[in-house]
Formats: structure tokens, C-alpha cells, sequence
């Protein structure tokens, strides 16, 4: 397994929308497999192919207590969302620092392929829900600070800007 490399707003790439995938193969688990590991090293709860720049429909999240449930939903749709919404505080790898209120559907039932290619629904509410929601968007080529106003969104992006000029020296 290796440590990916995880995209920073406001790159061109996370804007790129996802392929699906077309077969559950041996690379599409390593991909997997690298991506838990890149998720879990950079302690998020989730983790869109999108961010480690592979564009097609994939996505990690484990949002338990103690970091030993992995979920993996391939080519996901949302197939229902509840009428419910809620503000939520959101954060990002890809935005690292930077959290904000979005709102989101309080649940969502959402159809995927998991780690071996077997199709599966399920029903998500509270953090998990959030979770699904935001990392479906990083497939769409949504950012979460997208959500926010544009004079939020500038100053965002001036800051990461700055960090990563910082980070270069």
C-alpha cells in the first residue's frame, strides 16, 4: 500500500467530474486499498478518488469511533434523500484548516458497488449521510467551500494559496 498524494483547493482537478468505474479489478482495489491508508494517515473520514486524482467514481469512508470500519462505495447514486435538511459543519482534506456550515439532506439512501464489485443500498443518516453527500460531490467536481459565499470562497482560496507558496519555500 502506498500514501497518495491529496489534491488542495483550489486546484483545476478537483473540479473535474468522475468516470464511472467500469470493472471492480485488481487496480481498482489497490486503488482502494492506498486510498484507506491515505485517508486514515491523514485522519479524515472520508476520501474521493477525485482527491488523489484519479477521476473516476469512487469513494472511502469510515466514519467510526475507532477506525476499523471501512466502507467503499463505487459508482454511488443517491437513490433518495429525506425532505429534512440540516447546517452542518464540514471540513475537508483537500481544504485543509477550513471548516463551514453546509446544508445537507438529514439522510440519504444511496446504491454502489462495494470493495468486490457487489451492488448493495443503503441507508445513511446524521455524520454518515454528511459524509456521503460531500464526498459525492468531490465526484461531481464540487468543493465544499463552493456552498459558501463568494467572499468566503475568495478568502479560502487566498489562504490555501498562501499555504501552499509557503510550503513550497
Amino acid at each position: 500500500m502506498a500514501l497518495l498524494p491529496i489534491l488542495c483547493y483550489p486546484d483545476p482537478k478537483l473540479h473535474t467530474v468522475a468516470k464511472p468505474v467500469g470493472a471492480v479489478d485488481a487496480r481498482i482495489q489497490a486503488l482502494v486499498a492506498n486510498m484507506l491508508e491515505t485517508m486514515y494517515d491523514a485522519k479524515g473520514i472520508g476520501l474521493a478518488a477525485t482527491q488523489v486524482d484519479v477521476h473516476e467514481r469512487l469513494i472511502v469512508i469510515d466514519v467510526s469511533e475507532e477506525r476499523d470500519q471501512p466502507m467503499v462505495l463505487i459508482n454511488p447514486e443517491l437513490v433518495w434523500t429525506s425532505p429534512e435538511t440540516h447546517l452542518n459543519e464540514e471540513g475537508c482534506l483537500s481544504v485543509p484548516g477550513i471548516y463551514d456550515g453546509v446544508q445537507r439532506f438529514d439522510a440519504v439512501r444511496v446504491k454502489a458497488l462495494d470493495g468486490a464489485g457487489n451492488s448493495r443500498e443503503l441507508e445513511a443518516d446524521g455524520l454518515l449521510s454528511v459524509c456521503i453527500q460531500h464526498e459525492m460531490d468531490h465526484l461531481m467536481g464540487k468543493v465544499f467551500v463552493e456552498y459558501l459565499s463568494p467572499l468566503k470562497r475568495n478568502r479560502i482560496k487566498t489562504k490555501m494559496r498562501k499555504a501552499q507558496r509557503d510550503d513550497a519555500r
